[in-house]
């Protein structure tokens, strides 16, 4: 979100160094030039009125934004929305959330219509923002923490048995359920996972499995018996980064939860928390506005939710945290994913920084909030030890 408000007065820099009128704006803030000011349009103020050596070279956008904003004998600069006035100040302070203020001023407003316009404005901004950027460069690192197998020390103590139901009921896939598994998981021209080694493994390791004895099934035997059947992406930030990390066979999917920009009208955006106090107090008031951001409804314009339901009902699975700041913004859905009975382990994936410190600790504070029960948070999120940061 921060880098998305750079972009956007950025832009605001190059309309107003081109700017053929006195007044520029858009639902958010204007620029008006003081009636001080003889010139007829923008254009001629960095021409004219403000006029550079030519040893400085041309004119930036962020020099000519910060004399607008400043300079009052110049220009009488607004902001309109009080909602994105409060998202600036954050964003001053090096950290914004977006989602987050907007439901802070939801729960005080007078006026949801008005807000929710707003919203409307900086959503579909965001979505021209996204479009902007190039297209992201793979990292091989990530798809191979995608398409790791389970281990059994990332598992929950309480869902120990569910693991140990999953290993027994392997033992009975035949040898083409092994192929079209790998298929997934063996890139073009290599073929790291083959039903060999699977035979091997189960006659060298038949009775630990059936008799519970797991000791020795850890992530230095046979990974090819721990990859995982399913591998669902559960996409939030609305571009299809996601899909260039997962190959395209029957058993993987990405589900773009909160739509896609290839079709803009599916973007959600907005909040996603039930379970916070005045919730109940936004439901009660006889006005829809205060409802048409929020998250829980949303989801009910597309599939992406059920099918993500779908996929927790079938079987055991580990929810792995790539890139998302699990922000309160969304904890009707992650508390649904994180307190599922199906849900053996929870392991985040870290930003490691430049200075060497990392954001471990941050996200399972968010992770914690999320989850009702604090036990079973300590039992299903892995331990640091045990995780690694993302793309390393």
């Amino acid at each position: 979100y921060a880098d998305f408000i750079d972009w956007y007065w950025k832009e605001w820099g190059k309309q107003l160094l081109r700017g053929e009128g006195r007044l520029i704006e858009d639902k958010l803030c204007s620029f008006k030039l003081s009636k001080k000011i003889c010139y007829a349009n923008w254009f001629d103020i960095w021409h004219f009125h403000y006029v550079k050596e030519l040893q400085y070279g041309p004119w930036k956008e962020d020099e000519v934004l910060n004399i607008a904003k400043q300079d009052r004998n110049l220009c009488d600069f607004t902001i309109k929305s009080p909602l994105f006035e409060k998202i600036c100040d954050e964003h001053e302070k090096g950290w914004v959330d977006i989602e987050d203020i907007y439901y802070d001023f939801l729960k005080k407003s007078d006026n949801p219509k008005q807000l929710n316009k707003d919203l409307d404005f900086i959503k579909n901004k965001l979505i021209e923002y996204l479009n902007s950027l190039s297209e992201p460069t793979l990292n091989p690192n990530i798809r191979n923490q995608i398409l790791t197998p389970f281990n059994k020390e990332d598992i929950a103590i309480g869902s120990m048995n569910l693991w140990k139901e999953m290993m027994k009921y392997r033992l009975n896939y035949k040898d083409e359920e092994w192929e079209r598994l790998f298929a997934g998981y063996n890139p073009k021209g290599t073929k790291p996972y083959s039903v060999s080694t699977i035979q091997y493994f189960k006659n060298e390791h038949v009775l630990d499995i059936l008799s519970g004895n797991f000791i020795n099934i850890n992530e230095k035997i046979c990974p090819a018996y721990r990859l995982p059947d399913h591998i669902l992406i559960l996409n939030f930030n609305y571009t299809n980064t996601a899909n260039m990390y997962l190959p395209q066979v029957e058993n993987f999917s990405v589900r773009h939860i909160h739509g896609s920009l290839s079709n803009p009208k599916s973007v959600i955006f907005g909040y996603g928390d039930e379970h916070d106090d005045e919730y109940q107090p936004l439901m009660k008031k006889n006005d829809n506005e205060y409802l048409r951001h929020i998250k829980s409804f949303r989801y009910l314009e597309a599939a992406n939710y059920r099918e993500m339901l779908s996929f927790i009902e079938m079987d055991a699975y580990q929810i792995c945290i790539m890139g998302h700041s699990c922000g309160i913004s969304d904890r009707t859905l992650l508390k649904t994913l994180f307190e599922h009975k199906n849900c053996v382990s929870i392991k985040p994936y870290y930003y490691q920084k430049e200075d060497g410190t990392d954001n471990y600790f941050d996200l399972v504070c968010s992770i914690a909030r999320n989850i009702s029960n604090p036990r079973l948070m300590r039992d299903r999120v892995v331990r640091k030890e045990r995780c690694e940061a993302l793309g390393h």
